[in-house]
């Protein structure tokens, strides 16, 4: 700051000063205002005395930092396999009845979307990915085909998977590792299979077989006594059906049919997927059993069901 004294009679001047290092409470405009009254007050022969300007304040440590790139924190995720299948399990159980218990696994499976295994006790449902996250009407269809095998639901299943087919891997999957039993008590599905597969299908269709694990003794409503996984390209034969009672025609018959899944793909009509569709059921009404097969079926299903 610049103050501008007016001389007295000795030609001396009173200085005020001030502690270094005070700050200035004036503006840039009065101190140029201040710079000229000295020039003025010169000019008439008056004292000018003058005081530093405050020095500039150092640059803060920051900005005499280099430029370097951000350091950034990153924190390893932490992925919970299983929290999937628990938020849609849990969402499930609502729509069973009770009681009953509910084992769920997600699959990446190609071909079936959902595999449900009723048992007396509860149910196993084996489910794509892709329905992770779905909207609650989709989940109550998925309660309602589990527990009653409902139609409509099925439709509605049908279309999400439809709506979904982008979700589906399309890379090559290893077969899994099964445990094959093929040798039962008294039918060898081994060589029924090697014989059908001679004199049917010229020995071309490529599939495994084995017996399906046996469940509880008791009554059933239902009864599926085969099935073909196209994905893993086994078929598996009710345990039931190895018994001494129940002749070989009709085992091998069971068989057939199964074997045809492997030959024939499922055809689709609209929004419906037909797994027996006409050249299925063609094929499979030229087996020289079937006439006697589905007689001896009506005739024994009920013991078949008592177990």
């Amino acid at each position: 700051m610049t103050r501008i004294l007016p001389a007295d009679q000795t030609g001396s001047a009173t200085v005020a000063t001030r502690t270094p290092g005070q700050l200035s409470l004036f503006s840039p405009p009065f101190r140029l205002a201040c710079r000229d009254r000295e020039q003025s007050g010169a000019a008439r022969g008056r004292a000018v005395v003058t005081f530093p300007e405050p020095a500039t304040p150092a640059a803060s440590r920051r900005a005499l930092r280099a430029e370097a790139a951000p350091r950034q924190a990153r924190l390893r995720a932490i992925v919970d396999p299983g929290a999937h299948e628990r938020a849609l399990a849990a969402a499930l159980r609502v729509y069973l009845p009770p009681g009953k218990a509910l084992e769920l696994r997600l699959t990446n499976n190609h071909y079936s979307m959902i595999s449900v295994r009723r048992k007396p006790d509860g149910y196993r449902l084996r489910l794509h990915r892709m329905f992770i996250g779905a909207e609650p009407r989709i989940v109550r269809a998925l309660g309602r085909y589990v527990v009653h095998n409902d139609r409509r639901a099925s439709r509605v299943l049908g279309d999400y998977i439809d709506g979904h087919q982008h979700i589906i891997k399309k890379q090559p999957r290893k077969a899994r590792q099964v445990n094959l039993r093929t040798t039962g008590i008294h039918h060898d599905l081994r060589a029924i299979f090697d014989r059908l597969n001679e004199e049917r299908f010229d020995r071309a269709l490529d599939a495994r077989i084995t017996w399906g694990p046996v469940v509880a003794h008791g009554a059933r409503r239902s009864i599926k006594m085969g099935s073909f996984a196209v994905e893993d390209k086994i078929i598996r034969i009710h345990p039931v059906l190895d018994k001494p009672d129940v002749p070989e025609f009709f085992v091998a018959w069971i068989v057939f049919h199964e074997m045809l899944h492997g030959k024939h793909d499922i055809v689709r009509k609209g929004r419906r997927r037909i797994f027996h569709g006409p050249a299925f059921v063609d094929e499979e009404r030229t087996y020289p059993d079937h006439q006697r097969a589905t007689e001896w079926e009506r005739a024994n299903l009920d013991r078949l069901l008592g177990g």
